[in-house]
């Protein structure tokens, strides 16, 4: 039995040699062919570099988004029809006192609403993130061309449902007068939609299910938009976990404090007291110890602050799709150790210990 065992192998390695030989006898043949036919040898592919990944990954992805109608289209025109909607609600505003609660309540809602709707987005995500997996198994480009190309592809859908419905409301509710307000009024409304695509690709890259991704989604802005300090204000928010750190990782506080100061700053209202004094509210005054906004800087920084919160949330989705490759490349190298060595005790059944001595 044991030589019979010893010619099965012999054989096997023998059959092996012949494979490998006649394996590398039809390389040499193919490469000599390309030669004829070519003048150069048959060389292995070299991948583009990272800008050409980035080029084509990009116009790609922006072409994959213009030709889809529920990525940005459909979206584009619901932000239009709230719209809409906001500027004849809150219609020329003018500066009375019951104003200063209803520019709060709008600028609130522009920020946070609207912006709450962009996880409509969401199965989009999850589609993009299967195309790379696949692709990324065959190594067509790398990881840092992928978040790169749809960083940048999003750019001029986010910029078009940024200032189109801005425009609508901004000036049909008569906020605050001047290019450079409402310039701010843009900028901010695009972080602020920015911020929740780069929060939903975390996301997705995360959990790959588009119905539990989008309930997670709006679970964790809905934590942010009641620590954001419009609902409770910020002096009246429980210290523990609701305002250290909830309070200042929601990116609502800095948009919702930026557009403030870019609105109240410069104004003034009248006062409420019913003594038969003329007196005013000036804006700052108004922001102290009303929003209780903080003013020790200016809107810029907070603007700033959700720009930094982009790069950081982006930076972070870098990192869990690299880690979720080495997870998953460390499970098949156990898994592949796993299987050779169970296939090492099938072929040699001889090196299982055997129990209860010698027989």
């Amino acid at each position: 039995m044991g030589e019979g065992m010893v010619a099965l192998v012999l054989v096997a390695l023998w059959l092996g040699l012949l494979g490998s030989l006649w394996c590398k006898q039809v390389q040499r043949q193919v490469a000599e062919l390309c030669k004829q036919d070519f003048g150069e040898e048959l060389e292995k592919r070299s991948h583009a570099g990272f800008l050409t990944q980035s080029f084509v990954l990009t116009r790609r992805s922006f072409m994959n988004m213009y030709r889809d109608r529920g990525y940005y289209w459909l979206r584009l025109a619901v932000y239009i029809t709230m719209a809409l909607g906001l500027g004849t609600i809150y219609q020329d505003l003018g500066h009375s006192y019951e104003s200063i609660q209803a520019r709060g309540s709008l600028l609130m809602f522009v920020s946070s609403f609207l912006t709450f709707m962009a996880i409509g987005g969401f199965p989009s995500f999850v589609e993009d993130m299967k195309v790379f997996e696949r692709e990324r198994l065959n190594g067509h480009y790398g990881v840092s061309a992928f978040v790169f190309a749809n960083t940048f592809s999003s750019v001029p859908f986010l910029i078009l449902i940024s200032v189109i419905p801005g425009t609508i409301t901004y000036y049909v509710a008569g906020l605050h007068k001047g290019s450079e307000h409402f310039v701010y009024f843009a900028c901010v409304l695009f972080a602020c939609m920015m911020l929740v695509e780069s929060l939903m690709m975390i996301v997705a890259s995360i959990v790959p299910n588009f119905l539990m991704g989008i309930m997670a989604g709006a679970g964790i802005q809905g934590l942010m938009l009641m620590c954001g300090g419009f609902f409770r204000l910020p002096n009246d928010i429980p210290k523990p976990l609701w305002k250290f750190p909830l309070y200042y990782i929601a990116f609502h506080k800095y948009a919702y404090q930026g557009l403030f100061k870019n609105e109240f700053i410069g104004t003034t209202f009248p006062s409420s007291d019913q003594g038969g004094k003329t007196s005013s509210l000036g804006g700052e005054h108004i922001l102290r110890d009303i929003w209780q906004v903080e003013m020790g800087y200016s809107e810029w920084v907070d603007l700033a602050i959700l720009v930094g919160m982009i790069l950081l949330y982006r930076f972070l989705f870098l990192v869990i799709i690299k880690a979720t490759e080495k997870v998953k490349t460390i499970t098949t190298l156990l898994a592949m150790s796993l299987n050779k060595r169970s296939m090492q005790v099938l072929v040699n059944p001889s090196s299982l210990p055997v129990h209860g001595g010698n027989l």
